[in-house]
């Protein structure tokens, strides 16, 4: 399997020095940048398959990449890199089309592996923050939640109602276990629990009814 090609954004030399340490033998490194306009530029040139983006740079950070970017070239997938796990910073850069978001204390072997996943279609999280990012979607967004406008969601936990999206997205339950920190055991609790509730039979008709819904 061809290594994913890979684009750094980050205004600090010395952490981009560490990434290049620890990822380079894996990966394709196809350039970087430090600054916004010159990261724009660059990922449009060599349209690199996941854009490493540090979220707090001058001139609109990562996140004024990420909105220049992603309209003009689809196929670029990117995964926010920050030491911030604020609320506004994470759930910006997934609503402008990040797919994942982890903080940079993530050990190189995880990072390798999360820019991997993403380059295959997945979507990553920090453990600690995956199940507050699919909370605060439903809880915190200008609309209604989804759970007040879905009588059948409102059944559901906070914590059923993220193992349901994972589900959805094509996670098994190993990977649901680790994206939420919690045992394989209790994802298959969750499931049998969110299954009874909405009065299905099998995990295909679960992930049907959650992409009705538009829940993946």
């Amino acid at each position: 399997m061809s290594q994913p090609r890979v684009f750094l954004v980050d205004d600090h030399e010395l952490i981009r020095s560490g990434i290049r340490t620890e990822i380079s033998s894996h990966v394709d490194i196809v350039g970087e940048a430090d600054e916004v306009d010159a990261a724009i530029e660059l990922i449009l040139e060599r349209e690199p398959d996941v854009v490493l983006l540090d979220v707090h740079m001058p001139d609109g950070g990562g996140l004024a990449v990420l909105c220049a970017v992603a309209p003009c070239a689809p196929d670029v997938r990117f995964l926010a890199l920050s030491v911030s796990d604020a609320a506004d910073d994470v759930i910006s850069v997934v609503r402008a089309g990040a797919r994942g978001y982890v903080t940079k204390n993530i050990l190189g072997t995880d990072l390798v592996d999360a820019i991997y996943r993403v380059h295959d279609g997945d979507v990553v999280f920090s453990p600690r923050l995956a199940g507050f990012v699919l909370d605060a979607f439903s809880e915190t967004s200008t609309g209604p939640s989804l759970s007040s406008i879905d009588p059948d969601l409102d059944q559901l936990t906070p914590r059923e109602r993220q193992v349901l999206r994972l589900i959805a997205r094509g996670y098994i339950y190993r990977d649901v276990a680790r994206e939420l920190d919690i045992s394989i055991k209790t994802v298959e609790s969750h499931v049998s629990s969110v299954l009874r509730k909405l009065q299905l039979s099998t995990r295909h008709q679960l992930t049907n009814w959650a992409s009705e819904r538009r829940l993946n």
